[in-house]
C-alpha cells in the first residue's frame, strides 16, 4: 500500500533499513547539509534529525538520496505510471495487451485531484523564524527552503486543474526581508509560475501564493516534473503516490495541499522586488543577488507531526540527480512523440543539466545521398532547443542514429567519441547569439544572457583519435600542463586570461599551424589547471560547460567566417577558465567541516556512514 503522508515514508524507510536517526542538536546553519552532502556522496541512507537548534520542528534529508531508493518509495505505483506513459504514446496497446491496461485504471482515476473542506496541515500555526533555517553554504544570502511546492492557480481560470506546482526557490530571511511577514520568490525562465503571475499582473489582481513543505514524496517529485503547459502537476502526484491527492478549497484563494506538513500562504506584492540570493546553486557556483518578487506572509500552517524535508543544492551530483533518473525513465519513452525525430536526450547532471545536453537524432532527409550529412538533425536541433527548459541549453551534441545504432547518449565517453570521429569543424558548428541561458549561469554576458551552438555530426568516420598524446606534440612554452581526457580530447593549462586581448591569451594556440601535430586531436579544452580538469569525466565536464558561453569562449586553429558562418580548419579550442564576471565556486566552511568528522568519529552518530 503507497504511504500517503511523510511521516508514513519515513516510517516505511526505517522498517526497510534505510533511515538513520539523530539525537544530537544539529544545528541547520551549515552543518545539516554538510551533513547531507556526505551522506548523499557516500550513498547512504536517510538522515532523520530529531533535535535542530532554534527550531521545535525535526528535519529530514537523503529521502531521495539513491535510485534505489527513489524507486523504493514509489514500488506500488512506479511501474502503473509507465504504463500511462506507455498507452499516451501508443494507445494501441490498450488492445495489444488489455489486461496491462485495465491495471492501469485505478492509477488513471487517481490522476483527479479530490477537493476537501478540511487538512490535518491547518491544525496549527507557526511564525516563518520557527522553521528550520536552513543554510547551506557560507556565502548564502539566508535560509532558503530547498523542497519546497509552490502551488498557483491561472487568474483567469482558477482551479485545481489549472494550476501549477513547481519547485521554486524561497528565501526565508535575510536581506531587506522583514522578519516573518515576507519571504524570497525566485523562479526562472520558462517555469509555469510566470504564466500565471502574468496574467494576475494583467487582470490587476492579487497574485496568490502557496507554498507547501513535505506531504507525500509524489508531490515533490511532481514539483520537479517537465510536464507539458496546461497540464496539472496534482495528476502526476496523484498517479504516483497511488490516492487522489487531497486540496483544501478556499474562497478567492488557491487550494491548500491537506496532507502537506507546513504551508506557507501570501501574496506577491506587485509593487515590490527586494535582493533575492547568494545561493549556492546546481552549477557549483553562487547564484547572486538580484531583485526578485515578494511574498508577503499571510499565515503558516503546519500539522501536528510535521517534519522538514531538504536537500542540498550545489555541484552535481547531488540528490537532486535522483529526480533527473527517475524523470528520465518515466518519460524516456515519450520523447520521440514529442519531439519527431529525437531518440534520445540526456541533460547531463555533471555539467549542470542545463548547459550540456547530448542527442541522438535521424538523419533520414536524403537517404540516397553517398554521404550522409547533417541536415534532418539541425531541424532535430531547432526543436530541442524550442523546448520548454531545453531551450535553456548552451552546447547540444547531436549525432545520426544511422551511423551508429547502438549508439547511446548516457554513455558519455563513447558518444564523445563518436562526435570527435566524425565532426567537421568546418562545417557543423551552428551558433545563436544573444539569446537565453539559465538564470542561475553566470558564463554568459548577463543575467538570462548568452549563447548556444549545436555540434551536428553525421556520416563516416573522418578520422581516427590519438588514444595518447602524440610523442611529436611539442606546445608552446606558455602551456605547463597537457592531459588526455580521453581519446581526441586534450586539457591543457598555464595560459593566463588577459581581459583585453579578444583571443583571452590563446592567440600561442590558435596561431598554430594546420600542419602542427596538435591538430591530430579535434577538440582542446584549456582549464586554469589540467591536472582537476582530467581527473575524472565530472571534472571535465564540470569545468568544460559550466564555464564558458559558447560564442565568446569557442576559438579555433584556423578559423574562418564564410557569410557569416564560423568554423575552423584544424582543431577546436574552448575557453574552459575562470573569468572574472563569473560567480564564485562554493567552499564549504572548514569549522563546519570539522564538527561532522567529530559526528563522524567513533562512537558519532554517522561513524561508519561517511
Amino acid at each position: 500500500m503507497s504511504n500517503r503522508t511523510l511521516k508514513q515514508a519515513i516510517e516505511d524507510l526505517r522498517q526497510a533499513g534505510q533511515l538513520v536517526e539523530i539525537d544530537e542538536p544539529i544545528d541547520p546553519h551549515l552543518q545539516a547539509a554538510e551533513i547531507q552532502r556526505r551522506v548523499y556522496q557516500a550513498e547512504g541512507p536517510a538522515i532523520l534529525y530529531r533535535r535542530v537548534v532554534g527550531s521545535p520542528f525535526a528535519m529530514v534529508s537523503n529521502l531521495f538520496g539513491t535510485i534505489e531508493r527513489t524507486r523504493y518509495l514509489f514500488r506500488h505505483t512506479l511501474e502503473a505510471v509507465r504504463q500511462l506513459v506507455t498507452l499516451k504514446i501508443d494507445p494501441q496497446q490498450a488492445f495489444k495487451h488489455p489486461l496491462k491496461s485495465l491495471r492501469s485504471l485505478p492509477t488513471a482515476r487517481n490522476m483527479l485531484p479530490k477537493k476537501v473542506r478540511r487538512g490535518s496541515v491547518l491544525s496549527h500555526q507557526t511564525s516563518i523564524d520557527q522553521l528550520p533555517q536552513l543554510t547551506s553554504w557560507p556565502d548564502d544570502g539566508g535560509p532558503f527552503i530547498t523542497l519546497p511546492q509552490v502551488y498557483t492557480e491561472d487568474p483567469n481560470q482558477p482551479s485545481l486543474m489549472n494550476s501549477n506546482l513547481g519547485m521554486y526557490r524561497i528565501q526565508l530571511a535575510g536581506n531587506e526581508y522583514q522578519k516573518n511577514c515576507e519571504v524570497g520568490l525566485h523562479y526562472q525562465l520558462h517555469r509555469g509560475i510566470g504564466v500565471h503571475h502574468a496574467a494576475a499582473i494583467q487582470k490587476n489582481e492579487p497574485f496568490r501564493v502557496n507554498i507547501f513543505v513535505g506531504g507525500n514524496p509524489a508531490m515533490t517529485l511532481a514539483a520537479v516534473m517537465p510536464l507539458p503547459e496546461g497540464m496539472s502537476e496534482l495528476m502526476f502526484a496523484g498517479a504516483l503516490a497511488g490516492h487522489r491527492i487531497e486540496m483544501i478549497s478556499q474562497p478567492n484563494r488557491p487550494a491548500i495541499y491537506a496532507q502537506a506538513d507546513f504551508c506557507i500562504t501570501g501574496t506577491v506584492d506587485p509593487n515590490r522586488l527586494l535582493p533575492e540570493g547568494p545561493f549556492g546553486d546546481h552549477l557549483g557556483y553562487y547564484s547572486l543577488a538580484h531583485d526578485f518578487p515578494v511574498l508577503k506572509v499571510d499565515a503558516v500552517y503546519h500539522r501536528p507531526d510535521a517534519i522538514w524535508p531538504f536537500t542540498v543544492v550545489g555541484r552535481p551530483p547531488q540528490e537532486d540527480t535522483s529526480f533527473g533518473k527517475i524523470i528520465h525513465e518515466i518519460t524516456g519513452p515519450i520523447i520521440p512523440t514529442v519531439l519527431p525525430g529525437v531518440k534520445e536526450i540526456h541533460a547531463v547532471d555533471a555539467a549542470g543539466v542545463h548547459p550540456l545536453l547530448l542527442a541522438i537524432g535521424s538523419e533520414r532527409y536524403v537517404p540516397y545521398a553517398k554521404q550522409r550529412t547533417p541536415q534532418e538533425l539541425l531541424t532535430t536541433a531547432n526543436a530541442i532547443l524550442g523546448q520548454g527548459q531545453l531551450s535553456l541549453a548552451k552546447y547540444l551534441w547531436i549525432a545520426a542514429q544511422e551511423d551508429e545504432p547502438a549508439l547511446d547518449c548516457h554513455d558519455i565517453p563513447k558518444f564523445f567519441q563518436h562526435i570527435l570521429q566524425r565532426v567537421d569543424w568546418k562545417r557543423d558548428l551552428h551558433f545563436q547569439t544573444r539569446t537565453t541561458i539559465d538564470t542561475l549561469d553566470y558564463s554568459g554576458s548577463g543575467l538570462n544572457a548568452g549563447s548556444k551552438v549545436v555540434i551536428a555530426a553525421a556520416g563516416p568516420i573522418r578520422r581516427e583519435l590519438p588514444r595518447e598524446i602524440p610523442g611529436d606534440l611539442s606546445m608552446p612554452e606558455e602551456i605547463n600542463k597537457v592531459r588526455l581526457v580521453m581519446p581526441g580530447l586534450l586539457v591543457v593549462s598555464g595560459l593566463d586570461y588577459n581581459t583585453e586581448d579578444e583571443s583571452r591569451g590563446l592567440k600561442c594556440l590558435t596561431q598554430l599551424p594546420d600542419s602542427h601535430p596538435v591538430n591530430q586531436i579535434p577538440f582542446i579544452v584549456v582549464a586554469d589547471d589540467a591536472d582537476f580538469a582530467a581527473d575524472s569525466l565530472n571534472n571535465f565536464l564540470w569545468v568544460a560547460f559550466t564555464r564558458s558561453n559558447p560564442a565568446a569562449d569557442l576559438f579555433g586553429i584556423g578559423t574562418f567566417t564564410n557569410q557569416k558562418h564560423w568554423g575552423c580548419t584544424g582543431s577546436l579550442i574552448l575557453d574552459g577558465r575562470i573569468k572574472p564576471h563569473h560567480a564564485p565556486p562554493l567552499i564549504e566552511d572548514p569549522a563546519v567541516t570539522k564538527s561532522v568528522d567529530q559526528l563522524a568519529a567513533p562512537g558519532g552518530p554517522l561513524h561508519g556512514l561517511i
